[in-house]
């Protein structure tokens, strides 16, 4: 029986893991401190063993047919990926595919292994309700390339108790602060909307609530252009808008708009030094105590045009808060992770480097473990 090797039980690992074992699979969980991973998984019971990460030790522990699992930070997984590929494992992370990870794909295929990512949260699960929304529309007797299509996707990471500054950091607020430095590229009004600086680009958005419309700030992030054809929708449809963006609480923009300020003063190429400086403040004024609570909202939205008439419009919506189980964030991430392990186990997915899957049966497994996790969860038909 294939063993399953789990890298790393930081913030967002554990659930998936501690669901691995106990639906009875057998883990070799690797972990720089032996201790913090062993103290992670009191309680769970199942075959699995807690030995010092290294990169010789996966070797050393792992055979062929074996599943990896890379929940490290984003600079180890080519490197683990390519361990995998010599030693003809498979290998899955939730972290996006980069050029050096797509380069793998020929030397995948040609072993008939796996090499998944984007199968966390965002990216993973809004892949699913992208998936799942455009085969709707595209099996429905509106589908018509005479159409006009607008897409927006938006995940936010929130604090569930709004703070003055609207937002936690639940890890290092370094990587924000870079990404505030990247620019997007999406399409509004039909045309390529290139913003180089996010916080110029935040709107209002109002999301049907249980109790309400409620509204939130978003704003594009990354390149969306790819997923335009990973979503199906490149074969000559009209496209008014595609955008794949951050979600957060109103008045961010605002209460962020010092460190706007700062950061786009300083110079790309020597701002590090004064990153790290603002990280650390920001971690100390505003990261997680134990005891506060994680929220995540998840949305994905088609609407559907002709002659300026709406004729399709459906609207995915998570929300959910974190638990005795974990946060919001860990087991929304860890649980996909988890998901994408076991269908490899179960050869539901090709081989390859390959994003999350769009197949119905998987898509529709990782939307019912999404919609079980979750809080709130609803397909939303706007014209019902």
């Amino acid at each position: 029986m294939p063993k399953i090797h789990w890298l790393g039980t930081g913030l967002s690992a554990i659930p998936g893991l501690r669901m691995l074992i106990e639906n009875g699979h057998s883990v070799v969980v690797y972990n720089r401190t032996v201790d913090k991973a062993i103290e992670a998984l009191s309680g769970v019971n199942g075959d699995y063993q807690v030995v010092p990460f290294s990169l010789e030790a996966v070797k050393k522990y792992t055979i062929a047919g074996d599943v990896v699992v890379s929940m490290l930070p984003g600079n180890f997984h080519v490197p683990v990926a390519e361990l995998c590929l010599s030693m003809d494992v498979h290998f899955v992370s939730s972290s996006y595919i980069s050029d050096e990870m797509r380069s793998l794909n020929d030397a995948a295929k040609e072993k008939n292994l796996c090499v998944v990512n984007e199968v966390g949260l965002d990216p993973g699960i809004d892949h699913s309700m992208s998936h799942a929304l455009v085969e709707d529309y595209r099996s429905s007797s509106i589908f018509s390339k005479e159409n006009s299509h607008s897409f927006l996707s938006y995940c936010g990471g929130l604090s569930d108790v709004p703070n003055d500054f609207c937002y936690k950091f639940s890890w290092s607020p370094l990587g924000v602060l870079k990404a505030l430095m990247s620019t997007s590229v999406s399409i509004r009004d039909s045309e390529v909307y290139t913003v180089t600086k996010p916080w110029e680009s935040v709107e209002i958005y109002p999301l049907p609530m249980p109790w309400g419309e409620d509204e939130f700030e978003v704003y594009p992030n990354r390149d969306s252009l790819p997923f335009i054809e990973q979503y199906q929708m490149d074969e000559g449809l009209k496209i008014d808008q595609f955008v794949r963006g951050t979600l957060r609480y109103k008045g961010w923009k605002s209460a962020w708009s010092d460190i706007f300020s700062e950061v786009d003063s300083l110079d790309p190429a020597r701002s590090e030094g004064r990153l790290t400086e603002i990280s650390d403040d920001l971690w100390n004024n505003y990261s997680y105590k134990e005891d506060e609570v994680d929220r995540v909202i998840l949305t994905v939205e088609l609407k559907v045009e002709n002659e300026s008439e709406v004729v399709w419009h459906k609207q995915f919506l998570l929300d959910t808060l974190g638990n005795s189980k974990g946060s919001a964030m860990a087991q929304l991430v860890s649980c996909s992770v988890a998901l994408a392990v076991e269908a490899i186990l179960s050869n539901e997915i090709s081989s390859g480097v390959t994003a999350a899957p769009h197949q119905n049966e998987l898509v529709n497994r990782w939307l019912k473990q999404a919609d079980d996790i979750s809080d709130h969860f609803a397909l939303i038909d706007h014209l019902s």
